[in-house]
């Protein structure tokens, strides 16, 4: 299949290792112009070199101003964005009755506003070049809420409203506005959560992942690439009929359709 990538600017913020830099490799082979944007600038400058065409920037999405640098930097490099991922590091495991207002306030940050403020910054040219790609990585908690992730399931929530929404208001004029929902995905994140999920139980982080894995019916945690192949479908061409989804990359681990 020909993506259409080729040429196509890409912007992925999170790229310095897991799912961002597996999306950023996949989008890179296709042809496209990458930006890898994360806070470790060694990281992400040398997995960049390691992409035919792309550039690594750092910055931390969470200092002020650092989105309009971001996007003035990826612009600078290669031209009007083209292809927007919207990825971010997850906050801290707990539970909902222990929320506090500073905790929430720091989860909608992360896991809304920064998405929603890159968003803002390339749209306006995606609808006036008539071209356009949002895919935002989310979680499975988006459709069915994970126990102990309670502030992930808050701040992705709202992602997910707020991309619904964009998607009907921007589909005739070419940009597609699209969700990934990640179940267990063999990442640092992922086995952090099941360090803490040991700790929880008294098991030790094999036991806490074989007993996450004996609940999936693939009976395994996804590779990133198998993830980056999804996110890669729906910045393509040929995907521009398919906006204001949620696709889950899961192994069957959420039941419902």
């Amino acid at each position: 299949m020909d993506t259409g990538l080729t040429g196509k600017n890409v912007l992925v913020p999170g790229a310095s290792s897991g799912i961002g830099l597996a999306i950023a490799q996949a989008l890179g082979a296709e042809g496209a112009n990458v930006v890898l944007a994360a806070r470790r600038e060694d990281v992400v400058k040398a997995e960049a070199a390691r992409i035919p065409s792309a550039v690594g920037i750092a910055l931390d999405l969470d200092d002020d101003g650092a989105p309009a640098a971001l996007v003035a930097a990826a612009e600078d490099a290669f031209g009007p964005i083209d292809v927007l991922v919207l990825n971010s590091g997850g906050p801290p495991p707990g539970g909902a009755a222990d929320i506090t207002d500073v905790h929430a306030l720091a989860a909608v940050n992360q896991l809304l506003l920064q998405h929603l403020r890159l968003t803002s910054l390339v749209l306006p040219g995606m609808r006036e070049r008539g071209w356009g790609r949002i895919v935002a990585v989310g979680s499975s908690g988006v459709q069915q809420p994970l126990p102990n992730l309670a502030l992930s399931n808050l701040g992705r929530a709202g992602l997910a409203g707020y991309l619904k929404t964009l998607a009907a208001e921007v589909a005739a004029d070419g940009v597609t506005v699209n969700m990934v929902l990640p179940g267990r995905i063999d990442t640092e994140r992922v086995a952090s959560l099941d360090s803490a999920a040991a700790q929880r139980t008294g098991a030790t982080p094999a036991e806490a992942r074989a007993a996450s894995e004996a609940g999936i019916p693939a009976r395994r945690y996804g590779t990133p690439a198998e993830f980056a192949a999804v996110v890669t479908f729906l910045a393509s061409a040929p995907a521009s009929y398919v906006t204001g989804e949620q696709l889950r990359c899961d192994g069957g681990m959420v039941r419902a359709y």
